[in-house]
């Protein structure tokens, strides 16, 4: 461990080691790579996950979040993405509660200030991890590793893979999971520390480490991985166990019960039967909760695992993390999503591809190696203790146990790159000592924190809106589907159909089977009046995709304007088969209806609609208008009077029913309507010609009623006389 500090003495200056200005320049550093998106907006993931999600707002019980997934559908639900997160969750509605409102500014500061303090507890992570535990007879740790725990810290805290954990809102489950996740590493240090036997421990902070590592599952499901790092720190921490040489002795057969005896006496075992059986209970939690069966990933979230080849998916499997560790090493490729071909299959051994993850075994089998058979005993625990923080919370999302909804995410790599420092620093620390050019190794050094902290923030700035964020992933991943579908999607949003046209029909291109795209083409081509193609389209959508509701409601419009009523209720009644609680879809019917002159029927289904939907102002609107258009006076006041109670500042509802007091002689009353519908949208020309109309019928009614008063008068005098 002193070679190593005094190796990397040229690169840390001794004006910054003393741990409180070593944390306080971890976290400066740290705040300036992200700040930039402080004032981001609402991306990506990030509406599904906070702005439509009901789990944040007041309405929703507290106690269903503890049924709920990370996105707000039920557990239990065939559809749920089994994302069991309640307590990033909880955050979210803090955040909410407190902002009073889904204002994002709020959500990417806590993201901010998480990172930073995450980075900061890096400091001490790495401090033990590099220095070991080693105490004096006071209780004051022995060899703290500054120089080596600063610049890993300072390595991690401005690594841009980070940067769509923390500019990205969804993100937060990553840094929370890694906040606990640290927590309890340290909890299970702080273990050793208390006990003055070598050896011996605290059960208390033992126990204590395990429950800090179910939070950090609560948070996000990669937390539980933090029992598999505690439990290897300490066979070869707190063990002191030579690997290589257990295997050595256990193949001559020499003195293995001894070795055993040990492990029982110095309370070893003990601690792995707590850890596992920790471990176990978390398990069989997560297995209870998620009630029903894995969630139902397509073949476009991670073709690999949907091969029928053993090897095709092994090999892929092992590509895949050639460009996880790519991305630690190089991370200036970087996208919000790798799926729908971004990644072809290899489907051979002959794939040019083959060699990176050849050179991917090559480097981790040699870093095995070093940690195994290295004489250096401080240089097998960094080197062990790197790869288990590498490899470990990345077994989640290897697909080794289970499949996974991803082909790469960088947001998972937000705990490995811990490894992945402690290995670069490490490996800085080698170089000098075997190198004279010492002020070389520094450049070097500096150079890619600069860049780091450069490229941060340039990704930091990408992810402020989703324009850039999906225009940055273009020249990433050309082939991926996904993307040009977004980039359509918000160009879309902005009313450039003409340019989001090209890039749905790119998608579609790439991938022929995505019905997102083929049903929001449908729907421009649809509002443009290319009524044939958008029949075609949404027509192949729901073949592939039956239960596609969205699509059959679509279809059903397109089907509709083309006056093939009996084909378009076919339709809107299909969709509704699919999602029974479908409002726009009954408006949409009972506009059907109205064509038809079934009266009644339109009335029920736009009724269904504002039954599931109250706010449904189209609905509620036409209810009032048909039924002012057939005379039915009194019970179209009566639905007007309901609805505004409901919406009492939709100017479209006043209007509606001004109209329809107007007719029933109620002047003055329809009058404060339309000045009140005027006020909310002065620029409404039909709000002003009905109110001079009002005026005239109003005018009209008081001459009448003078009129009479005069003839009245007249006949009293004329009887007088």
């Amino acid at each position: 461990m002193a070679d190593l500090e005094a190796n990397l003495d040229h690169i840390i200056p001794s004006s910054v080691l003393p741990p409180f200005r070593a944390k306080l320049v971890v976290g400066f550093v740290s705040l300036i790579c992200f700040a930039r998106s402080y004032d981001g907006d609402f991306v990506f993931d990030d509406s599904e996950a906070i702005v439509n999600n009901k789990d944040l707002q007041a309405e929703t019980p507290l106690g269903d979040l503890w049924y709920h997934d990370f996105w707000g559908s039920r557990l239990s639900s065939n559809t749920s993405h089994k994302s069991y997160r309640p307590l990033t969750v909880l955050t979210f509605r803090i955040n909410y509660c407190l902002s009073g409102g889904f204002y994002p500014m709020s959500f990417h500061v806590v993201n901010i200030l998480l990172h930073s303090g995450i980075s900061v507890l890096m400091v001490d992570v790495f401090s033990v991890l590099f220095g070991g535990l080693q105490y004096s007879s006071k209780g004051r740790r022995l060899n703290l590793a500054p120089r080596s725990s600063l610049l890993a810290a300072l390595l991690f805290a401005v690594h841009p893979v980070h940067t769509e954990c923390v500019a990205g809102v969804v993100g937060r489950a990553d840094l929370l999971g890694a906040l606990f996740f640290l927590l309890s590493f340290l909890g299970y240090c702080k273990a050793f520390r208390e006990s003055n036997k070598e050896g011996a421990h605290s059960t208390f902070w033992v126990f204590l480490s395990i429950l800090l590592g179910a939070v950090a599952m609560l948070c996000k499901e990669q937390g539980i991985t933090v029992l598999g790092l505690n439990a290897v720190f300490d066979i070869l921490v707190i063990g002191k166990l030579n690997v290589l040489e257990i295997v050595q002795k256990v193949l001559h057969k020499d003195k293995l019960l001894e070795n055993i005896g040990m492990l029982r006496n110095g309370g070893l075992l003990f601690r792995m039967t707590l850890l596992a059986l920790g471990g176990a209970g978390m398990l069989y939690m997560r297995w209870k909760i998620m009630g029903t069966g894995p969630p139902p990933f397509t073949e476009v979230d991670n073709p690999a695992s949907f091969a029928d080849s053993m090897l095709v998916r092994a090999i892929n499997y092992n590509y895949y993390y050639s460009l996880n560790a790519w991305l630690l090493l190089c991370p200036w490729w970087l996208c919000f999503d790798w799926s729908m071909g971004c990644i072809p299959l290899i489907k051979s051994v002959g794939d040019w591809r083959v060699i990176a993850l050849a050179a991917l075994w090559f480097c981790l089998i040699g870093l095995i190696y070093q940690a195994l058979c290295s004489e250096d005993s401080h240089k097998r625990r960094v080197l062990t203790l790197g790869l288990g923080f590498l490899i470990i919370p990345f077994l989640p999302a290897s697909n080794l146990f289970f499949r996974v909804g991803f082909v790469v995410a960088e947001r998972v790599l937000y705990l490995p790159s811990a490894g992945y420092c402690i290995l670069l620093t490490f490996g800085f620390g080698a170089l000098s000592k075997h190198t004279k050019k010492k002020k070389l190794i520094t450049a070097l050094v500096l150079g890619i924190m600069f860049i780091n902290t450069l490229r941060c923030m340039i990704r930091s700035g990408e992810w402020r809106n989703e324009e850039k964020l999906f225009q940055s992933a273009l020249s990433v991943c050309p082939l991926n589907a996904k993307v040009h579908y977004n980039v359509g999607k918000n160009l879309a949003d902005k009313g450039n159909q003409t340019a989001a046209i090209r890039y749905y029909r790119e998608a579609v291109r790439l991938n022929p089977k995505y019905v997102h795209a083929m049903n929001n083409l449908g729907n421009i081509l649809k509002e443009r009046n290319e009524l044939q193609e958008a029949e075609e389209l949404l027509s192949l959508a729901v073949q592939i995709q039956p239960d596609f509701a969205a699509a059959w409601m679509n279809l059903g419009i397109v089907q509709n304007s083309l006056k093939r009523f009996e084909a378009a209720e076919r339709s809107y009644r299909t969709a509704i088969k699919h999602r029974r609680k479908y409002p726009d879809c009954y408006y949409n019917l009972g506009r059907l209806y109205a064509d038809l002159n079934r009266h009644v029927d339109a009335l029920n289904a736009w009724r269904n609609a504002t039954v599931l939907k109250p706010e449904h102002s189209l609905a509620w609107n036409n209810m009032i208008i048909l039924l002012d258009n057939t005379g039915n006076l009194a019970q179209a006041e009566a639905v007007g009077r309901e609805a505004l109670e409901l919406i009492p500042n939709d100017h479209s509802l006043m209007f509606s029913l001004a109209n329809v007091l107007g007719k029933s002689q109620k002047y003055k009353e329809s009058e404060a309507l339309f000045l009140k519908a005027i006020k909310a949208h002065p620029n409404a020309a039909s709000y002003h010609g009905n109110l001079g109309w009002e005026h005239c019928k109003l005018f009209r009614s008081i001459s009448n009623e003078i009129h009479l008063l005069l003839f009245q008068l007249c006949c009293i005098i004329v009887g007088d006389i």
